[in-house]
């Protein structure tokens, strides 16, 4: 239960620390790759926030919630995974143009 938190733990700090880097970039496929990361730390918060919890309670609605949890979680994760594959080709695609 100890290492659910922590990872929720970690995961939202790296949520907000994406988030808050977005603004730093002007170059829209920065910002795009970044919030894939972004996407990611908030799919992986998500899913462990509904393990965790599911853990803690232990009844049936605690289990529905869970799942429907991980379900989110999980489709962040694939979305943002998605995003960030996509636009870091593109990034290096443009790094090696532009030498």
């Amino acid at each position: 239960m100890l290492i659910l938190i922590s990872i929720f733990v970690v995961s939202f700090i790296l949520y907000i620390y994406f988030k808050v880097r977005i603004t730093n970039y002007k170059n829209p496929l920065y910002i795009y790759y970044t919030n894939g990361k972004a996407r990611i730390a908030l799919g992986l918060f998500i899913s462990t926030f509904g393990m965790n919890q599911y853990l803690y309670y232990l009844s049936q609605l605690a289990l529905f919630i869970c799942i429907a949890f991980l379900a989110l979680g999980i489709a962040q994760i694939v979305y943002g995974y998605k995003i960030y594959k996509h636009y870091r080709g593109e990034i290096l695609k443009t790094e090696v143009v532009n030498g």
